[in-house]
């Protein structure tokens, strides 16, 4: 038995193998191709001892070990993606070795050059849209001081009730700008909406939501995105270019 696995990093179509070999990959190894009619697989070797099912699932729980792979698994991917039409597949992807590997690219041919298709000449790009602080909830803070308890009460009602009405409205806003958006794009993907804690701001997230643009569409986005940079409810955060990997979830699952 041999002490590595193959690590898979992405799907490829047209890859130059001397662009791959100069990539660095997970734990150190170099990048390489293997190539079938039609589709190729951006694959290192990996020592087994640390990506076996039963030693991955600690790993995982590795904070450090964690993010090392990460850097190493988006920097091949990353780079390769600049150059090239590439379809990441998901974090620790491991197979047995090269010939499992050859084996899942024969029997998923078709359904990969279908990803890839879909993926080709397009970028994904990201918004993010956060509701502003101001308008009627910003203006309810600077009231005049209560002159009774009751009156506290009734100043504080009103602005919960403003704060929700800023609320919706930046919801509103922000679906208008998604769907300016989702005209330019050949598919949307929504993303959670980030916690104060995780996005550093206090504002609240209206919409996170990633777009397959056409690249000839980039200017398009990026006019509409700076066209909304007054906007009274929303700020809008435009994120891209960037590998597609909200679109490539159909390659993992075919492998």
């Amino acid at each position: 038995m041999s002490d590595t696995l193959t690590y898979v990093y992405a799907l490829a179509r047209d890859v130059d193998p001397a662009a791959v070999g100069v990539l660095t990959g997970v734990g150190g190894g170099p990048a390489r191709v293997l190539a079938t009619d039609g589709v190729a697989a951006i694959v290192s070797d990996v020592d087994r001892a640390e990506f076996e099912e039963r030693a991955l699932e600690e790993r995982l729980e590795d904070l450090e070990w964690l993010a090392a792979t990460a850097r190493a698994h988006h920097h091949v991917v990353d780079t390769l993606g600049r150059d090239h039409l590439v379809a990441p597949l998901a974090l620790a992807t491991v197979y047995f070795d090269d010939d499992r590997v050859r084996t899942v690219l024969t029997e998923g041919r078709e359904a990969f050059g279908v990803v890839l298709d879909q993926l080709a000449g397009r970028a994904e790009w990201g918004l993010k849209v956060w509701a502003r602080q101001g308008g009627a909830a910003a203006a309810a803070g600077e009231v005049a001081k209560p002159r009774s308890g009751a009156d506290y009460l009734r100043q504080r009602r009103k602005a919960l009730r403003d704060s929700e009405t800023s609320l919706d409205d930046a919801r509103e806003a922000a679906g208008e700008v998604d769907a300016a958006a989702t005209a330019l794009a050949a598919a949307t993907r929504a993303h959670r909406l980030q916690d104060a804690q995780l996005s550093g701001r206090t504002e609240p997230m209206v919409l996170n939501q990633a777009y397959l643009l056409p690249v000839e569409r980039a200017d398009d986005l990026r006019a509409l995105v700076a066209s909304l940079a007054d906007h009274p409810r929303i700020r809008v955060e435009l994120t891209g270019p960037w590998v597609p990997y909200s679109f490539a979830q159909a390659a993992q699952g075919a492998s």
